[in-house]
């Protein structure tokens, strides 16, 4: 049974149970393809990430 929903892939289509939150099994395999090649990934500065807590970085010389 449709949902009311559209795809969370390509957004056009109403939602079928069977594939939720997608619309086929063609959405489900290419969100699933995007997720292993790394196209959903979140930028990050390193070096901000560090220091973004007031703190100063570690002496690296031991």
């Amino acid at each position: 049974m449709p949902s009311n929903k559209p795809c969370a892939y390509c957004g056009k289509s109403p939602r079928i149970a069977e594939f939720a939150p997608f619309c086929s099994r063609g959405c489900q395999d290419r969100d699933l393809v995007k997720w292993l090649q790394g196209g959903y990934v979140v930028p990050v500065n390193d070096q901000e990430d560090e220091l973004s807590d007031g703190a100063t970085p570690p002496d690296s010389e031991d």
